[in-house]
């Protein structure tokens, strides 16, 4: 019975190819389970977003009617449907986010208030300082402070990638596809933004390596360089600020 079942599951490939020829339900919803553990990993990843407001199973659930709105929009000339989906899937968390006046107001004046704070007791101490000094001396509890750094950690990466797909589907309504101008500058953008990692400190470069291409989090990455997760949020939202700086130099013709 197993090995027939695996028979008979048809490439992803397949299933678009007869998706967009029929735009059949059926079809579409096989497409989405398939692609459903993606959903999971996402919202596992961006945890500290929703969590004070939302369960990981209600994301999921939004999570597979984005899905299904990504398949009926994928365009298949314009890149894999996992990259698209996986930008989707983050985009909805992130709105989903934004409507909680917590996640547009008071978290982004916490972190302010930490930068600021961090900054301060670096000169005051001589040295980087703890967590626990940090969000003392802004009158914070420790997990209220974990949180809004957790927060505004996530909400760096997915705006720079927000940042590129926007720019990505700009390219691709004005460009024909009989046309090799959108690859050209597919090409630019890799060009551009590995030039602009290479112009990165060591350790933002680090970050940057083991939080998007070895998915490790925040409080890992801390013990892999030796200093104290804010400090890893720090070098991460400058790494971010320098790179989204070159791309909007990139993208205004700079």
């Amino acid at each position: 019975m197993r090995s027939a079942a695996v028979e008979k599951e048809r490439p992803v490939e397949e299933l678009f190819g007869e998706f967009l020829r029929t735009r059949a339900e059926d079809v579409k919803w096989e497409i989405v389970l398939r692609h459903s553990n993606m959903i999971k990993s996402i919202a596992l990843r961006l945890h500290d977003v929703y969590a004070s407001f939302a369960q990981l199973d209600d994301i999921i659930n939004e999570g597979l009617i984005t899905l299904a709105d990504a398949v009926e929009k994928y365009d298949p000339e314009k890149g894999s449907f996992e990259a698209y989906a996986a930008i989707r899937v983050r985009g909805m968390i992130i709105d989903y986010a934004k409507k909680q006046d917590w996640v547009a107001s008071s978290v982004r004046r916490r972190v302010q208030k930490i930068d600021q704070a961090a900054a301060e007791l670096t000169i005051q101490y001589g040295r980087e300082p703890t967590e626990e000094e940090v969000s003392a001396h802004i009158g914070l509890s420790l997990s209220q402070y974990r949180r809004a750094m957790a927060i505004s950690y996530t909400r760096n990466v997915i705006s720079l990638e927000e940042m590129i797909e926007q720019n990505r589907e700009h390219w691709a309504a004005e460009c024909d596809a009989r046309y090799p101008e959108e690859e050209l500058q597919r090409s630019e953008l890799v060009e551009v933004l590995a030039e602009a990692i290479a112009a990165l400190d060591r350790n933002e470069q680090l970050v940057l390596s083991l939080y998007h291409e070895r998915d490790l989090k925040r409080t890992e990455i801390s013990d892999v360089l030796g200093v104290s997760p804010v400090r890893v949020s720090q070098i991460h939202t400058k790494a971010l600020r320098k790179l989204r700086k070159r791309l909007s130099q990139y993208f205004e013709g700079d």
